[in-house]
């Protein structure tokens, strides 16, 4: 198995299911996953968000707030591209980087479009999503209880897309995180569980959170540590402390959220990440060789 850290253009942008998965183990905990807000405006005129975190290092993408199914491009800032990259294959071939989505629990303080109803799956397959989040967005109020009915969804509706769920923050409905809330998710079907950074989230300790990374990588599943409180917008000396607690715990896969500009995470603070969980070297060479992936070979 070519590791992740090695892989570049189509042979990179077109990793899914379990070959996703091993790329990604592969690169013992040096994978570095960017969200951006899809409907977002971009921060650089005539350059989309989603491009600007596929430039400072993000090996994977998840496109938060996204609508799978809407028949137009996913992001904006691309209107001067013709023709624009439609879809999650698209898009993963323009940036040569895998595109996800978050999707979020089919309860009524979730909008429609942004749920993990069985269309809302189906379109994302569809349109070639390479993973799922089942997360939630600030004040859903939604429970363990919610996420462990939208990953069944979304493991029943797109058996060959990864689904990795959890919670970043409580999003309005305060319960513990821990063993338990992983063992849940994984129980229903998650393939990956989502673990708060120590240092983000209030009460989450290096302690907790290693044994959630522990349940999770026990039980065969990825574990993804998030940063989604804000603090991606934070300076480079916090968000190196960060990316050394998160590898002190144990994730493979590095989360950095949307919110450090609207709609995206401080690209400064996405580059100083990438830095201190593995070094100059895979940071540049990821950097350097997104321009493969508009290479055909022919001259």
């Amino acid at each position: 198995m070519t590791r992740l850290l090695n892989r570049s253009g189509d042979a990179l942008s077109s990793l899914r299911g379990p070959e996703l998965t091993d790329a990604i183990r592969a690169s013992e905990g040096r994978t570095v996953l960017a969200e951006v807000v899809a409907g977002a405006p971009a921060l650089l005129n005539g350059t989309s968000n989603a491009e600007l975190v596929a430039a400072f290092g993000a090996d994977l993408i998840c496109l938060n707030l996204a609508e799978p199914g809407a028949g137009r491009p996913l992001v904006e800032g691309l209107e001067e591209v013709d023709p624009p990259p439609m879809g999650f294959s698209g898009l993963a071939g323009f940036l040569g980087r895998p595109v996800g989505l978050n999707l979020e629990p089919d309860i009524d303080s979730v909008p429609a479009a942004f749920r993990a109803s069985p269309a809302n799956v189906g379109a994302a397959e569809a349109a070639g999503a390479a993973f799922v989040m089942v997360t939630a967005n600030p004040g859903r109020g939604v429970t363990i209880e919610d996420l462990e009915s939208a990953v069944r969804t979304v493991r029943r509706t797109a058996e060959g897309t990864l689904c990795w769920a959890g919670k970043m923050h409580h999003a309005g409905a305060e319960e513990p995180l821990g063993r338990k809330s992983v063992a849940r998710l994984i129980a229903a079907g998650a393939q990956g569980a989502l673990v708060p950074v120590p240092g983000t989230v209030p009460g989450i300790s290096e302690g907790l959170a290693a044994d959630m990374v522990e349940e999770a990588r026990s039980a065969g599943a990825l574990a993804i540590g998030t940063i989604a409180t804000s603090q991606e917008g934070a300076d480079s000396h916090t968000l190196r402390q960060l990316a050394l607690c998160a590898k002190r715990i144990g994730v493979d896969v590095h989360h950095i959220g949307d919110a450090g500009f609207s709609g995206l995470a401080s690209p400064e603070s996405l580059y100083a990440y990438s830095v201190a969980a593995r070094g100059i070297r895979h940071t540049w060479n990821r950097m350097a060789r997104g321009t493969r992936a508009s290479w055909t070979g022919k001259e």
